[in-house]
C-alpha cells in the first residue's frame, strides 16, 4: 500500500470486496447559515497532523477514518435527500497502492481523506464504488448537500485537482511527489527540492449600485436572459480595492466610488477563491470596453423582482450579492 507523502501504513486490510461501509453521521462544527455555499469551517484541518507520519499512517487504515473519493472532478453521493457517500478503510484499500489519498483534517471528530480515482480511458469507463451511491459535479453538489458536506465536498476536489495539474516541477521539470499528507509537493530532484503549495487564485465580485439600480452584466456563453455581478482575477501587484474598480471600469465604464468588503466563498473550478464587494457608483454611463462583456445595464429592484433578468444561481456568491441588497431597501 503505498500512502501520499510515502507514508508507510501501520498496518494492511485485507481488500473485501463487500458493499461499502457508508458513513451516517452528522453534527455541526460551526453555523449553517450565514456563509455562502462551499464556505464554513466544517474541518478541523489539524495542521499539525500533516507532519506526523506515524499518525497519518495509523488512520488511514483506522476503523473510523472516512474517505471522499472523488472521480472525474465528482464526488459519491446516495439516498434522498442526497448525503456525501462517505467510505471506510476496507472498500477503499484495494485504491491505495495506486492513488494518492489527501489528508482533509478531522470532519466530525473522525480523520477524512480524499482519495483521487483515476477515471480510466475513454469517456465510457465505469465509474467506482456503484454500490454506494452516483458520482456527481460540485455545481450540483452545491445545490443539494447541506453545508458541512458541500465544503468538504469542494475541499476534496479543489486538492485532487492541485495534485493532477502539479506533477512536474515548474522550475526544472522534474517530477513531484506529494508530501505533509497531500497538502504540498516537493520536487524529486533534490538539486531543487522546490516546495509547492495547493494554488489559490482571487477574484474580485462586485455588487456595484447607484440609489435604487444596480449594475449587472452577462457573457455571449451564459443561458438566454441571465445577467450576473461584475467579477474578475486579482492581478499581480494590485489590492483589492484597485482591482474592484479597475474591474468595473474595464469591462462597464462605470467609475467605482467607495468599496466595501461582503464575504468570501471558496469556487474550486478549479481553484478561485471569489472575494466579494459592495461598491457604489460614481458615474452612469456604461460603455463595455474589454469585450469581456455581451451586455451591461443597471436594474432596478422592481426589474429584478420581475422575473427579467434571470439572477445567478442560488449556490454562488454573485446570488447573495443581489439577494442582499435587494433586502437592503
Amino acid at each position: 500500500m503505498r500512502l501520499i507523502g510515502g507514508l508507510v501504513p501501520a498496518a494492511r486490510f485485507r481488500t473485501q470486496h463487500t458493499k461499502p461501509k457508508v458513513a451516517d453521521f452528522r453534527y455541526n462544527l460551526c453555523p449553517m447559515n450565514n456563509h455562502n455555499v462551499f464556505a464554513g469551517a466544517f474541518v478541523d484541518r489539524s495542521g499539525h497532523r500533516r507532519e506526523d507520519a506515524d499518525w497519518l499512517a495509523a488512520a488511514i487504515v483506522g476503523s473510523e477514518s472516512r474517505f471522499v473519493p472523488v472521480w472525474r472532478d465528482r464526488c459519491l453521493i446516495r439516498g434522498e435527500p442526497p448525503r456525501l457517500s462517505l467510505l471506510q478503510h476496507p472498500h477503499i484499500d484495494r485504491y491505495l497502492g495506486s492513488q494518492e489519498s489527501i489528508f482533509l483534517g478531522l470532519f466530525q471528530g473522525k480523520p477524512s481523506f480524499a482519495l483521487a480515482i483515476d477515471a480510466g480511458a475513454g469517456e465510457d469507463a465505469e465509474a467506482p464504488f456503484t454500490d454506494a451511491g452516483d458520482f456527481h459535479d460540485l455545481r450540483y453538489l452545491g445545490s443539494v448537500l447541506s453545508g458541512d458536506e458541500a465544503n468538504l465536498a469542494a475541499h476534496a476536489i479543489a486538492l485532487t485537482t492541485w495534485h493532477r495539474l502539479q506533477k512536474f516541477c515548474g522550475l526544472c521539470g522534474s517530477r513531484t511527489r506529494a508530501e505533509s499528507g497531500g497538502n504540498t509537493r516537493i520536487c524529486t530532484n533534490e538539486a531543487c527540492a522546490t516546495q509547492i503549495f495547493p494554488r489559490v487564485d482571487p477574484a474580485i465580485i462586485v455588487l456595484v449600485s447607484h440609489g435604487d439600480k444596480c449594475l449587472l452584466g452577462r457573457q455571449t456563453t451564459w443561458p438566454e436572459g441571465r445577467y450576473s455581478t461584475i467579477a474578475g482575477f486579482v492581478e499581480p501587484g494590485e489590492s483589492l480595492e484597485d482591482a474592484v474598480r479597475r474591474e468595473v471600469s474595464e469591462e462597464t465604464n462605470i467609475r467605482a466610488g467607495h468599496v466595501q468588503y461582503h464575504s468570501s466563498q471558496p469556487w474550486p473550478f478549479p481553484s478561485s477563491l471569489m472575494l466579494g464587494f459592495t461598491a457604489s457608483a460614481e458615474s452612469q454611463d456604461i460603455k463595455l470596453n474589454d469585450g469581456e462583456l455581451e451586455d451591461a445595464q443597471w436594474f432596478t429592484r422592481k426589474e429584478l423582482q420581475s422575473g427579467f433578468p434571470k439572477l445567478p444561481y442560488r449556490l454562488s456568491i454573485a446570488r447573495r450579492l443581489v439577494d442582499d441588497w435587494l433586502d437592503s431597501e
